[in-house]
């Protein structure tokens, strides 16, 4: 924290998913708990305790410790099932050892410079007395509406674990203000890429088929990402992509479709700003992911070929009319988002059929594997 009567109060209460605090107790205890359920042994519920390391404190969300929170608790058996089975993990020690390596515990933090604003919060530079650097995102405690975003985006990344995601790594209070913390992206978002360096198309090509493996990841834990566009996903200097910002987003309920908002925005899905349109599943991503493209394509937010007023600009993305398209483009790239900008929701493909499409398949020929670049090797 920038003071040091603050610093005392900002002791982080870092908590890997809520499992983690379980191993608190006695391994005995919780491979009783998780070997009753699953038929987990205790020699694996131990191999799992001795690779995370020592007990984790209890994380707290805005005052209200976690653990006591149905809305945000997890049990031990359905974290590991969870993340286990995102990441096709084949057994338990796998996942343990995995988790380790990720986890970043934070003690005794400082907050640095201001790395940006989003739609809620600000975004700051953090270090910790192990010389570690992380991304810290700050909401004040009487911002309520912003306090329920962050408190929502906290509950989506905990359970989420994958290269194309922003990594969690937890959360801090003091009496002002909750923190997030979260992996420390170098180059910002694609939105401030693309304003410094134009993007050729091997690049959105590039960037494109790795926001569709996040997207698949994401989709198959029934999570709908809801704000898909350029502001909102991070670049490293490797050309890495993060989605980020999941303050919007939502989790399925029983694979039904979610009822329509009334939010406005020139990435949204003609179903999802219809209020009558019945409501909308995971591939109203896909058309946000449409029109993310063009944005890196043109350097543009999409552009709509209506009046320039708010309520033709409205009726225009609730019609599915789509964004302009250049001519310009290749034929491939052009296909491509053509199918993400599909009217009828039920003719748009998923995340996992686009990842199949030329456009994107292209960038994985010209895209080497780094083991070739390094060794020589495939």
């Amino acid at each position: 924290m920038p003071s040091s009567s603050k610093q005392a109060a900002c002791s982080s209460s870092y908590s890997f998913p809520d499992y983690a605090d379980a191993f608190a107790h006695s391994a005995g205890y919780v491979a009783q708990y998780i070997g009753g359920v699953s038929g987990f042994t205790a020699n694996i519920v131990q191999t799992i305790r001795k690779k995370l390391g020592s007990p984790i404190q209890n994380e707290e969300i805005g005052g209200a410790d976690v653990s006591s929170n149905p809305e945000y608790h997890d049990s031990v058996l359905q974290c590991l099932e969870e993340i286990a089975r995102g990441n096709h993990y084949n057994d338990v020690n796998s996942l343990a050892l995995k988790i380790s390596r990720r986890r970043l515990a934070i003690t005794n933090w400082e907050k640095g410079g201001l790395i940006g604003k989003g739609s809620f919060g600000s975004v700051y530079k953090g270090s910790d007395e192990k010389g570690s650097f992380f991304a810290v995102k700050e909401v004040s405690l009487s911002d309520k509406k912003g306090l329920g975003l962050l408190r929502n985006e906290i509950a989506i990344l905990k359970r989420l674990d994958h290269e194309n995601i922003i990594q969690y790594y937890g959360t801090d209070r003091d009496e002002e203000k909750l923190y997030m913390f979260l992996e420390l992206v170098s180059h910002g978002t694609l939105e401030q890429a693309y304003k410094t360096c134009p993007f050729k198309e091997s690049q959105v090509s590039h960037y494109t088929r790795q926001i569709l493996q996040g997207l698949k990841y994401l989709h198959g834990c029934n999570v709908i990402h809801r704000d898909l566009k350029c502001a909102n996903i991070l670049v490293t200097e490797f050309g890495n992509i993060k989605l980020a910002d999941f303050g919007l987003s939502k989790f399925m309920e029983d694979g039904q479709s979610l009822k329509p908002g009334s939010r406005s925005s020139l990435w949204m899905a003609p179903e999802v700003a219809n209020p009558k349109s019945g409501g909308y599943d995971f591939r109203a991503d896909t058309w946000s992911l449409g029109c993310t493209v063009v944005e890196m394509l043109t350097r543009k937010y999409p552009q709509y070929n209506v009046r320039n007023t708010f309520f033709a600009l409205e009726g225009a993305i609730r019609k599915g009319t789509g964004p302009i398209i250049p001519d310009s483009l290749s034929q491939t790239s052009k296909d491509f988002i053509k199918k993400c900008l599909q009217p009828d929701p039920s003719m748009r493909p998923t995340a996992a059929e686009l990842l199949a499409h030329p456009f994107v398949n292209e960038s994985s020929c010209t895209q080497p594997d780094l083991s070739e670049l390094l060794y020589g090797e495939r």
